[in-house]
């Protein structure tokens, strides 16, 4: 399958990777989960704000919409197209800086102070757990599950926290798998099949340097292939099962035999793209931002990019990362009843297919990726949402960042051939077991 010249430039994960992403497949797709203290109720967040649903009838009054740099501009035309409409609410738009972490640091800072200057924030999926455990981020399950139907399944992982939902899921993302379609006739049905055609002609490129995109890499595989992170509970690491060393050694052995691309260890996003663009790899594994890119006059693979949706692990399931961002309505507010407002109209069809198609803003929608003039203008939009329905969750926990450090560091070290996978797991397991025994 081919996507047209108008695709615009994604802002996926890549452009995220301060932050990161979670979700959940399809039963039927097989494969492992994140586990988290999502989908139990601990009481860890016992006594938080829950919001009003009829708060927003009639609501009045001024909001402030805490965001990133709005790069691609869909939030500008929609706070202006909203306050055109005289509802009563007037949005005024806080932009922050384009870095994931800065604009984690500039909410943080508000809500320590207890400031409501920012009603509504724009907030990146790995967030939730964090926020939610500080109460600060209104409960918002009431509202949440009068709109569950509207969504699609796995987004909602990325705003369950003890039990609870934190946030309205309004921008999505999932990674695809690029191939060569002069050297590939037909789509691997799995990730052992893409290894052998890879290395039979020109290899797999992908993000194996030590950072956050490491963790997604490794844990689309590992899911795939059954495996998980966290008791369900959230309290116990799961990391150093079989199932994940299955999945590690495979990574490993793909360096071990050169079907990975040699630099591979050292390669985030952008080196995996370069190296795609002049001609060097069969395959790439990457964000959907890549492809538009790849398109461009100059590039060995112009013409010839096929993408698909991540395949299964042979012998388990799919699974795929979740990337993305919810909107969650600050405790600090003045006006619960606004931000709700605010936060229902930008997850409503109009807008969502307003964002997709004029803005390339996948949507947490199922019904805009049947939308006709989203599929005429996207035609890669059927594979999109697949890709996104088969996702599992990153783990939702309040020490995400350093779940993710034991992943990303210890993988690495098992495919630059330090350690063994078995020995790099058992790590991971100590690692993520003490910084779970912090809260």
């Amino acid at each position: 399958m081919k996507w047209n010249r108008h695709v615009a430039v994604w802002l996926g994960c890549a452009a995220l990777l301060g932050g990161v992403v979670a979700g959940c497949g399809d039963d039927d797709d097989g494969g492992g989960g994140g586990g988290s203290a999502g989908t139990e109720e601990t009481g860890a967040t016992e006594g938080a704000k829950v919001i009003d649903v009829k708060a927003m009838d009639g609501a009045k009054g001024e909001v402030t919409y805490c965001t990133g740099k709005d790069t691609p501009g869909d939030k500008t035309a929609l706070v202006k197209k909203f306050n055109a409409e005289s509802t009563g609410v007037t949005v005024k738009m806080l932009e922050f800086s384009t870095s994931a972490d800065e604009q984690r640091a500039s909410f943080v800072q508000r809500q320590e102070a207890k400031s409501g200057e920012c009603d509504v924030f724009y907030s990146d999926v790995i967030w939730t757990a964090e926020f939610a455990s500080q109460k600060w981020l209104y409960d918002l399950t009431p509202y949440v599950k009068s709109r569950e139907s509207d969504l699609i399944p796995a987004t909602l992982e990325s705003v369950n926290y003890d039990g609870k939902f934190w946030g309205m899921p309004q921008q999505t993302d999932a990674a695809f798998l690029y191939y060569r379609t002069d050297q590939v006739d037909k789509p691997p049905a799995t990730w052992q099949e893409a290894y052998q055609i890879a290395s039979d002609n020109d290899g797999i490129v992908y993000q194996g340097a030590p950072y956050e995109g490491l963790t997604c890499d490794f844990l689309e595989l590992a899911f795939a292939a059954g495996g998980q992170v966290l008791s369900e509970d959230g309290k116990k690491a799961m990391i150093d099962s079989p199932e994940n060393v299955k999945a590690l050694q495979f990574m490993v052995d793909g360096v071990k035999n050169g079907t990975a691309a040699r630099g591979v260890t050292t390669y985030m996003e952008e080196e995996a793209r370069r190296y795609w663009e002049s001609g060097k790899a069969t395959f790439m594994r990457n964000w959907p931002y890549t492809y538009e890119l790849g398109q461009k006059k100059g590039t060995k693979v112009a013409g010839k990019q096929g993408v698909m949706p991540l395949p299964e692990f042979e012998g388990a399931g799919k699974a795929s990362i979740l990337g993305g961002h919810n909107f969650v309505i600050s405790v600090f507010t003045d006006n619960p009843g606004a931000a709700l407002k605010w936060t229902d109209y930008m997850t409503q069809e109009a807008q969502q297919t307003t964002a997709f198609r004029d803005y390339a803003q996948a949507s947490t929608l199922a019904s805009v990726y049947d939308d006709a003039a989203i599929q005429k203008k996207y035609p890669f939009a059927a594979d999109l949402k697949q890709a996104i329905s088969q996702a599992r969750a990153r783990p939702v926990s309040p020490v995400y960042p350093q779940i993710s450090q034991a992943i990303y560091k210890n993988v690495n070290e098992a495919l630059a051939g330090r350690v063994s996978p078995e020995d790099a797991l058992k790590t991971a397991q100590s690692e993520m077991q003490s910084a779970l025994e912090t809260f």
